[in-house]
């Protein structure tokens, strides 16, 4: 038998995730829909937020050809009013994977630079058509690109090239091209998405216009933005090898302490001076001449070293209290609904906050159990909802009838993480790994809007008490003054308002 040859090659990224479309959330026509949409709206509300603009932004599907019901063409187009994208980027930004403005660490939707482009590719291999851009940054020109991807060299294709006045002052992207699609299927799930977007972005003006012809409208109810998250730098509990000999090689400083200073998070020159004595490494020492393994070493005593401050959270943009209600109040019009933000924590060195809401009746539905809606860095999360840990937390970790919630009570939880690196499962960002501190912190968010709950529940239970009883002496005290009367052979009954106030007052003091 001849032996058989290995071919030994290389591919590019984009010709990667072209083979593996399925690990980005692109592996059916149902699913490559849904995420399309998902992708183009956070990277509009990145845009926007990052730049504290508010967003308004507009969301078209339009059946192509092909049936009304399974797999069709359809084209999807995306307005926004963000920054918008200098013309010179314009062609990889939208045309080359792994090529974007969100590798820093940073809280952002947008994680790996990848969703957005992965949405372009599936288009361009199920119809071959074009991309359509139009974007401009607010100068006197609007650019306009037609691209198409080169998959094998990961390069875009410029098809087309133009630019135009802008008389306006116009800033923001527009986004247009065709994809195979099963709408029908999908169409729930994409809705939920838009609702649960305008849920936690109560500030954002979101319309979605379907293949039907039919509108979904979610106006801001707010004009107030969360606070734009900043840029940090990483902390030494969250590095490894490869970051420090990066830092090493790209490094100004010509010592260790201001090195320590001046590229890791929270580290001041008396730290730096203490942590470089216990290490056996020289305060003087540059950084070019550290050897392979002192940087080895290095990593290591900074992994076993106490005296890091912990990173604080001056780098994370949470909803806060009151935009998280009014998203609430908006889409669930609930009868009653309780915040709480947790305190800043802290998972291998990566800042993070939870949020977490409970909203009790109005529109939340009765499913027979505890409704949970799931959101990392304002990203709802729809999909493998009994993989993530909050799923844990809600359905094993709490005993809800100890805080007086029945499996047939109208009870939804908002529970929200944001984070410079929320720990996804995967490249889907769909669920989130069961990290202690992470679920520890929302276990204790949890109980605390569970206690908040328990006590309205409470309330509204001693007032319907008060209520029944109230009604049982509106009933029967007439009847027995009348009956009275008559026994004591007088011809008027005594009035029994006054006393029916006594009690409904008695009734509400209680409370």
């Amino acid at each position: 038998m001849a032996a058989v040859k290995d071919d030994f090659m290389e591919v590019s990224p984009a010709d990667f995730f072209y083979r593996n479309r399925d690990i980005a959330g692109f592996s059916n026509p149902s699913r490559a829909i849904y995420s399309t949409v998902r992708e183009l709206v956070e990277n509009s509300l990145d845009a926007c937020e990052l730049h504290s603009i508010l967003p308004d932004i507009y969301l078209r599907i339009s059946h192509v050809e092909g049936p009304a019901e399974g797999p069709a063409v359809y084209r999807v187009r995306v307005e926004d009013n963000g920054s918008g994208v200098p013309s010179e980027h314009i062609p990889s930004a939208f045309g080359q994977i792994l090529y974007g403005s969100k590798y820093k660490l940073r809280q952002s939707r947008g994680t790996f630079g990848l969703g957005g482009k992965m949405a372009f590719l599936y288009g361009q291999i199920t119809t071959n058509s074009s991309l359509r851009v139009t974007s401009s940054t607010g100068g006197s020109r609007i650019s306009e690109f037609e691209l198409m991807v080169d998959i094998q060299r990961n390069r875009p294709i410029i098809v087309k090239k133009a630019s135009r006045r802008n008389e306006n002052a116009w800033h923001g992207t527009v986004v247009e091209f065709s994809l195979e699609a099963d709408f029908s299927r999908a169409m729930p799930k994409i809705v939920e998405y838009v609702k649960q977007t305008a849920m936690v972005s109560p500030y954002a003006n979101l319309t979605l216009v379907e293949p039907r012809g039919r509108l979904y409208k979610f106006e801001r109810v707010l004009k107030t933005l969360p606070t734009p998250p900043r840029e940090t730098e990483p902390h030494p509990y969250g590095v490894d090898v490869e970051t420090v000999q990066r830092m090493v090689a790209s490094t100004r400083c010509d010592d260790m302490v201001n090195f320590l200073t001046y590229h890791f998070h929270r580290v001041g020159s008396t730290i730096a001076g203490k942590f470089l004595r216990e290490s056996g490494v020289d305060p003087d020492k540059n950084p070019k001449r550290l050897a392979p393994s002192d940087i080895v070493k290095l990593v290591q005593n900074m992994r076993s070293f106490t005296g890091f401050l912990p990173p604080d959270a001056s780098c994370l943009s949470p909803l806060g209290e009151e935009l998280m209600a009014a998203g609430i109040r908006k889409e669930l019009s609930p009868e009653f609904v309780t915040v709480v933000q947790r305190k800043p924590a802290t998972y291998s060195g990566f800042p993070f906050i939870v949020e977490v809401a409970a909203a009790y009746g109005g529109s939340v539905p009765a499913t027979g159990s505890v409704l949970l809606y799931r959101f990392a860095n304002r990203i709802p999360l729809l999909y493998d909802e009994a993989s993530d840990v909050s799923w844990k937390v809600v359905n094993s970790g709490i005993n809800w009838r100890h805080y007086k919630v029945t499996p047939e009570a109208p009870v939804a939880l908002i529970i929200h993480i944001c984070s410079t690196k929320v720990p996804y499962k995967s490249v889907g960002k769909e669920f989130i790994a069961d990290r202690p501190e992470v679920e520890r912190e929302i276990l204790n968010g949890v109980r605390d809007v569970a206690r908040q709950l328990m006590l309205f529940l409470s309330k509204r239970e001693s007032i319907e008490r008060q209520k029944k009883r109230l009604d049982v002496f509106r009933k029967y005290l007439p009847k027995i003054a009348e009956f009275s009367t008559k026994c004591a052979g007088r011809k008027n009954a005594p009035g029994v308002e006054k006393l029916l106030r006594s009690v409904a007052r008695y009734g509400s003091e209680e409370d």
